[in-house]
């Protein structure tokens, strides 16, 4: 059975930085497209992050420089490293993994995480 569990979350100021951790079994990373999301109060879910069977890795825009997407070498266990956040930072951040790295699977197809949520006050 397929299971991600996210952990890390916390509060922190402006400024400050946090690593989420996402710890994956019951199917080999390597053969999914591995995400972050988040989802922030009366928004709808965005992606964050996301590494792609062949080892491409995709950084948000606004958040390259800040965030960094990466995994054990086992590929059992990925992170989430947050630099210099932000308020606008603050939501719930889940764990996905889907065939492709389409949103379309994620969505209808995609496993997901129970979420960790980040507070980031000013």
């Amino acid at each position: 059975q397929v299971q991600l569990v996210e952990s890390g979350g916390d509060s922190v100021r402006a400024g400050g930085s946090l690593r989420l951790s996402c710890a994956v079994s019951g199917y080999a990373s390597s053969n999914y497209c591995m995400a972050w999301f988040r989802q922030a109060p009366g928004k709808e879910r965005e992606g964050v992050a996301s590494i792609a069977p062949d080892g491409q890795t995709h950084i948000l825009d606004p958040l390259k420089g800040r965030f960094t997407f990466s995994k054990d070498n086992a590929g059992n266990t990925l992170y989430l490293q947050m630099n210099d956040l932000k308020p606008e930072d603050t939501g719930m951040y889940y764990c996905a993994a889907a065939i492709t790295c389409s949103l379309a699977d994620f969505q209808s197809r995609g496993y997901w995480g129970q979420g960790t949520q980040v507070t980031v006050s000013s």
